[in-house]
This record gives structure tokens, C-alpha cells and sequence, in this order.
């Protein structure tokens, strides 16, 4: 929302009342309680009919402070995010002469006393974001106001929010050269500077400033981050309505927000994922190649075999098999319901496809169509969410009279929870949920919650609860969704991916901003439709995205119209498929482990240059390559003649296909020809490889291959350890040490061999022998 007209001026309907001084502290054992008038008290009766803001500081964990502003306390409690990891206890208070602080770890938020308004934070000593003069604001909307920003419902015409007589905003000072990033999975900018970012899930696909996942979470490169606690519409203006700060409002009383100290991005996100939930460890496999049914193309159990079938007589490792909306019958979706005239033996098609070792994920989602038994059923037993005069909602958008199933209903989560549950015990191993951003304002929610709130919190509901049967049935670790939408804490239920693009090198790009804009978003898994959604690619983009869409946490084949089976573009891409997908699977041992890492930490395992790189400026803008997991760069080719410019920061970088070594920092421009992208290994890594490349999901440590690149480690390191864990746990860790001008690599597990060479020569070490290469 944008309430100011220029620098001096507030737009005409807006009355805009600012904090103007912390006209007293209240300590208490792990907070602070400020009354900030919006005036200066200069006599008593300043302080009648004038309204406060009552400002509360504390900590739910180290190295996070939050900030609570209300206006009036009376209000009804409002929806929230759940913060899974937020304690008590935590937070210094100290008061001094002339300010207040709360101290917690790093870092320090002091309030000055009396008069102008100044609420700032520190980590480590140093000042990293103020809110000053006119920065902390009640603003009074009239119904008139011509205020920017409101977002639509959806793409497509759905209901349009209103103006709310109230909203509460903060303006965060940016220093010279803060960039900020995050904000969802969003296909502009990798920066946000300069725009405005309206949080609002919404199907806009990847080609509008809309996005699916909405995360109204961002961090900047000066060592912080800032969750604002509302899952309703969040309007974010970056440096654009006001230059020098990031303004963020809500509608209501009363603003929550987050500030999380790094001071690195890692344990930015490191820190904001312990507050919000880590994600959740997926199946080894679920990284191996997924192939669609794609959505609106004819087919049955022969057309699903003659794909199958297909990818194995051309030797084309194949893991996970989707079925899209059309498994079910057409204005019944969701049913749950095989449609008996494509798929009369569901039960025995499953378990012919898991002979031949295959997964099975199924498209769902949230909306019942009117046409659907089911739809009766659930209007019977109140589980549909209903407008205010008790009918339920209904539209003919998508499918014809479709209700939606209300998850704030614990009755109603069983109920479809238990159709799931047939679906598992027939043989379904994943389920697709698809949608979740198309949810309606004029409605009441079975317990009480506020449309605005629920808008973007409802995926939340939606895949928690397909999640948790996943979970039932299939045990930790082999749960895995495959979702398009989500929000803060959707990053705890993997698989995301990016929704709707289409079959251009400019989608193909948009996506990977979006991927990158995501994992500043604390999500550590994503995926993307391989050749695109929309349309059909021309065998250049299917062959090029082919590359790309392998050397990601997750891969899938689908589109709309048309098949996506390599060979309906050209041999060389059948080629192209079996070349990437047996590099990814025999990657699986990094894969794995990277993995791993993002559900210990929250570090993401595609991963942007600024990530690994924060301390390199060159890094700031970087959006068309990035790091999968720590040690392997990928820049994606986005051109039909194979030309790619991207950057190498310092260090020695090897070409994980030539062995060429290149020395940055700098900027290179190759050409590569279908088979071949710029893939390279950064200085000191250590990559263990496995000994199979046609699966994902098999032992890593049966003939395992370790790699060390180039020959030494990072500078001020003398050794380093890397784990290899197998998909049953069984793991062994290798250690790497740089003695007396030799590296060697060494193993403490049972299977014990070692190797080493002179510095300079890559070392490639394998169980049960050492081998030395030049």
C-alpha cells in the first residue's frame, strides 16, 4: 500500500498517526513495553484524546528479536503463523540512562528515550536497521482513498480485497548498496529493490509480478532478516515509495514482525527456519527423473505403458511416474476416483508399475465439483467452507460448482485425509497438490478465521494435511508432496515447484529467478517443469531446460497440451535426457547429502551465489546460475546458439566434464552444445560420486569414487570431512588433509582405504583401491 504522496505529502483519504517518541519503558524479565504517543508530550494535556501505539519487545530465540505494535488491545485474537520453534525465556534487558536494550545473542534492539521515535538494531556491534522519524505508522483509510497495491484474488477475475479503515506500517532503513532478496518464490528480480511486492498467493503463473508461494519473510546482504507475522496481504514497498527503507503494511491493529540476525545468509536462514520449521528429509527417490501423463492429453494404462516402456528400451532412468487431473473423470475432480472407463484395474496397474520399480504420484486438490458424489457428501457433514448466510460457497471457475473443503474443520481434515488414504493403500506413493491460491474472501470459516488471514494460510492447512497421511502411511523421510502453493512453514512439507511456465528460454530463466527468489525464502527443495507448461518447446528449449531441470533438487517431465517423452522432439534429446539423468544419479552421494544438509539447517539445496559467495559483491545480482549444494556451479544455457556468460568467483574452478581449471574471480562467455552446460567444481571440493547411474535410491558406498578438486583445500583449512549417508542411514565419513605439500583422503569406516597426491593433482580415491589421476 502507498499512503505518502511524494516526500511531504500523504495521499488524499489518508490520515496517517506516527509513533513520535518512547515516552516511557517498561522492563520486564525478557521485555520491553514501550508507550510511543503520536505526538510529543510537551504538557499534560497532551495526553488526552491522542492515540498510542503500545510497542513490545522480545525474543522467541537467540538472535531474534520481535517487535509487536498495537493499537487497540481489544480486538479478537487473529490467525498467525505457527512458529514451531519459538520458546520463552530468551532476551537481556538492560536499562540505561537515556535508552532501554534487548539483548538476545548477537543481537541488540535499543530504544531511545523520549523524543524522535528511534527503535534500532544491531548484531555483533554493528547498526543493521532502524525505524526513525515517521516510520512507525496507524493509518486511517478512507473508503476512497486511491491507495496502490491492492491485490486481486487471482488472475482471473475473482473477488478484488477491499480497503480496510486501518492499517499499521513499519519503514526499515537501507543503507548504501542493502540488497534485499526473498519475498517467495517470485519471477521478477532476483533484488528487490525499487519494487513493490504485494503478499498474496495467487495462479498468475511465472511470466507476472503474481506468485504462488507468497513467504512474507525477506533478508538483506547487511546480516539480517525480517519476518512479518501476518498470513493475510502483506504490501512490501523495497526502497520504492520511500528510497532509503523497506515500508511493510497490514491491514487491523496490530503488527508483528521479526528481525533475525545472521550475520551470514546461512544462518540467517538457519535461524529463520528454526523459528518457522526446517524442511522435512524427502526419499533418495524422489530426486530421480519424474515423467507426467502431462494435464490435458488423451491417455490410459496403454498410453502410461507405452511411456514407460519407452524410457527403458531407450535406456532412460526412470523413477517416478504422474498421473495428472484426468485419472480421475472430468467434472468430478477432486473425487478420488479412477476413472473406471481409462483405468478399470487401479489396484493391479499400480502394482504392475511398481514391478518395474517405479513411484507413483497422483494430481489432487482442495475443491470438491458439484457433480462429484462426494461434493453432497461433504455439504451434508458441514465440510465445505460457506458464505455468511450458511450456503456454501461455490463458483464455476475450474470446476463446475466446485466447493472448497474447509480445513480449519479438524472433521473435515479427516474426511479427506481418508479418501487419501484409499488412494495410498491402492498403491499411491506421492501425491501432486495442485492449487490451493484460488480462495475466496466472502466467506466464513468453520473457526472463525478471517478470510484476509486464511487467503494465503489455507495451503498452509491444505498440504499439512496431505502431508500428515503421508507421513502416516509411508513413515519419516519417505514422505514427499509435490506443491504449488505455500507460504511461511511450507518449506517443512516438501516437494515445491514453480508452477506454470511456458515453453520459452524466457520462462525458462523467470523459473530459475523464481527457484533462486525461493530458496531465499527458507524453502530447500524445489522443481520446475522441464520444457515448460504452456505451449510445446522446440527441441533447442526442451533439450537445454532438459539440462537444467536434471541438475536440480528435482526433475520432472510435464506440460499441458502436449506429451513431454524425449523422443517427441528429436533423438539428440533422447541422448541429452539419458546423459543428464544418469550425471544426477550418479551424483546421488552429493545429492543425498546436500539434502541432508537443508533439513538439518535450513541451508537450501539449489542454492543462489550469494549464499555461498556473501562476502564477494560481484555475487549481488546473480540470477541466471547458481550453486547445487556447496561445491557444483550451474549456469543454465538460455540462448538457442549455446552462448552463456557467467561469473566465477575467486578460487580455482574445475570443468566437471573437461577437467580444464580456470582461475577467478571473473567473467566467462562459452558456448556448449546440447550435451554440455558450464558445470563446475569449486576450489577444494570434495564430491563423492557413486558407482550406479540408474537409480537414485541404492548404496552409495558400493564402490563409491571420492573426488577432491582441485587438489587442495580452502585457504586456512587443514582438513575437511565429508558424510556420505546411504538411503538406509548406514554412513561413513572421509576426511581430507593437506600434509607436507600431499592431500590424502582417508576413511574411518569399515571399508578403510586411502589416498593421496602431490598438490596440484586432482585425487580420485575409490573403495577398496586408490587411485591417482592427473
Amino acid at each position: 500500500m502507498k499512503f505518502t504522496d511524494g516526500f511531504w505529502q500523504l495521499r488524499s483519504g489518508v490520515e496517517a498517526l506516527y509513533a513520535k517518541e518512547a515516552y516511557d519503558v517498561w522492563p520486564g524479565e525478557h521485555s520491553l513495553v514501550i508507550t510511543a504517543p503520536t505526538k510529543e508530550i510537551e504538557h499534560r494535556g497532551d495526553v488526552l484524546n491522542r492515540p498510542t501505539l503500545t510497542v513490545t519487545l522480545s525474543s522467541p530465540l537467540p538472535n531474534i528479536v520481535g517487535v509487536r505494535v498495537e493499537h487497540h488491545q481489544g480486538v479478537k485474537d487473529e490467525l498467525a503463523f505457527d512458529l514451531v520453534g519459538a520458546e520463552g525465556g530468551h532476551g537481556i534487558v538492560e536499562v540505561h540512562g537515556s535508552s532501554s536494550t534487548l539483548t538476545s545473542g548477537d543481537l541488540r534492539a535499543t530504544i531511545a528515550d523520549g523524543a524522535p521515535w528511534s527503535l534500532s538494531f544491531s548484531g555483533a556491534g554493528r547498526e543493521l536497521t532502524s525505524s526513525g522519524i515517521n516510520s512507525l505508522g496507524y493509518l486511517k483509510v478512507d473508503k476512497n482513498a486511491q491507495v496502490y497495491g491492492v491485490p486481486a484474488g487471482n488472475a482471473r477475475g475473482a473477488e478484488v480485497v477491499g480497503l480496510a479503515p486501518s492499517y499499521l506500517h513499519e519503514r526499515l532503513s537501507l543503507g548504501v548498496g542493502e540488497l534485499v532478496y526473498g519475498l517467495g518464490e517470485r519471477f521478477g528480480p532476483l533484488v528487490k529493490n525499487g519494487q513493490v511486492v504485494d503478499v498474496w498467493n495467487a495462479d498468475g503463473g511465472t511470466s507476472s509480478e503474481q506468485a504462488y508461494k507468497n513467504v512474507p519473510f525477506y533478508l538483506t546482504n547487511r546480516g539480517y532478516g525480517v519476518l512479518v507475522n501476518h498470513p493475510g496481504h502483506v504490501s512490501f514497498e523495497v526502497g520504492s515509495e520511500a528510497v532509503e527503507r523497506v515500508q511493510f503494511s497490514v491491514s487491523g491493529e496490530s503488527l508483528e514482525y521479526y528481525i533475525i540476525y545472521g550475520p551470514t545468509p546461512k544462518q540467517i536462514l538457519e535461524r529463520y527456519t528454526a523459528l518457522t520449521g526446517r524442511p522435512a528429509s524427502v526419499p533418495a527417490w524422489s530426486y530421480g527423473l519424474w515423467l507426467s501423463t502431462s494435464f490435458t492429453t488423451s491417455y490410459d494404462e496403454e498410453t502410461v505403458n507405452s511411456f514407460i516402456d519407452g524410457m527403458a528400451d531407450r535406456d532412460l532412468p526412470l523413477s517416478v511416474f504422474h498421473f495428472d487431473c484426468f485419472w480421475m473423470r472430468e467434472f468430478n475432480w477432486s473425487d478420488f476416483e479412477w476413472d473406471s472407463r481409462t483405468f478399470p484395474d487401479p489396484e493391479g496397474m499400480l502394482a504392475r508399475l511398481h514391478e518395474k520399480n517405479l513411484h507413483v504420484c497422483v494430481w489432487i486438490n482442495p475443491y470438491i465439483a458439484q457433480r462429484a458424489p462426494l461434493f453432497a457428501e461433504a455439504k451434508a457433514a458441514g465440510y465445505l467452507v460457506k458464505k455468511p448466510n450458511g450456503d456454501v460457497w461455490q463458483w464455476d471457475l475450474w470446476q463446475a460448482g466446485m466447493g472448497l473443503v474447509d480445513f480449519t474443520n479438524p472433521d473435515a481434515v479427516a474426511w479427506y485425509q481418508g479418501k487419501l488414504r484409499v488412494l495410498l493403500d491402492q498403491g499411491v506413493d506421492a501425491f501432486k497438490t495442485d492449487f490451493g491460491e484460488r480462495i475466496p474472501l466472502e466467506v466464513e470459516y468453520f473457526d472463525g478465521s478471517s478470510p484476509e488471514r486464511m487467503h494465503n494460510y489455507y495451503t498452509q492447512l491444505y498440504n499439512q494435511a496431505v502431508f500428515d497421511v503421508l507421513q502416516e502411511h509411508r513413515g519419516e523421510g519417505d514422505a514427499v508432496l509435490f506443491a504449488r502453493s505455500a507460504t511461511v512453514g511450507g518449506q517443512s512439507m516438501p516437494v515445491h515447484w514453480g508452477g506454470d511456465s511456458t515453453s520459452t528460454y524466457e520462462s525458462m530463466a523467470e523459473t530459475l529467478r523464481g527457484g533462486l527468489s525461493l530458496a531465499l525464502s527458507g524453502f530447500g527443495f524445489w522443481s520446475h517443469d522441464i520444457g515448460g507448461f504452456e505451449g510445446t518447446p522446440d527441441a533447442g528449449v526442451f533439450k537445454r531446460w532438459t539440462a537444467f531441470g536434471l541438475l536440480s533438487s528435482h526433475s520432472r517431465f510435464h506440460g499441458s497440451q502436449s506429451y513431454r517423452v524425449p523422443w517427441a522432439f528429436d533423438e539428440e534429446a533422447v541422448e541429452v535426457t539419458r546423459l543428464f539423468t544418469r550425471l544426477k544419479l550418479a551424483l546421488m552421494p552429493y545429492l543425498y547429502a546436500a539434502g541432508l544438509e537443508a533439513t538439518a539447517t535450513g541451508t537450501p539445496v539449489l542454492r543462489p551465489m550469494q549464499l555461498e559467495f556473501a562476502d564477494d559483491p560481484a555475487t549481488g545480482y546473480l540470477d541466471r546460475q547458481y550453486m547445487l549444494g556447496a561445491d557444483l556451479l550451474v549456469a543454465p544455457v538460455f540462448t538457442a546458439d549455446g552462448t552463456v556468460e557467467f561469473y566465477l568467483p575467486a578460487g580455482t574452478w574445475t570443468n566437471y566434464f573437461t577437467g580444464e581449471t580456470v582461475a577467478g574471480p571473473g567473467w566467462r562467455t562459452e558456448t556448449h552444445g546440447f550435451d554440455s552446460l558450464p558445470l563446475y567444481v569449486r576450489d577444494g571440493a570434495v564430491i563423492p560420486i557413486g558407482s550406479r547411474d540408474d537409480r537414485p535410491d541404492y548404496d552409495y558406498l558400493d564402490g563409491l569414487t571420492v573426488r577432491v578438486y582441485p587438489s587442495s583445500l580452502p585457504q586456512g583449512e587443514s582438513e575437511r570431512r565429508v558424510t556420505v549417508t546411504t538411503p538406509t542411514g548406514e554412513d561413513a565419513t572421509f576426511t581430507v588433509r593437506r600434509v607436507g605439500g600431499v592431500s590424502t583422503v582417508e576413511s574411518a569406516s569399515s571399508k578403510v582405504w586411502s589416498a593421496a597426491a602431490a598438490n596440484g593433482t586432482p585425487v580420485v580415491a575409490e573403495l577398496g583401491k586408490a587411485e591417482l589421476r592427473a
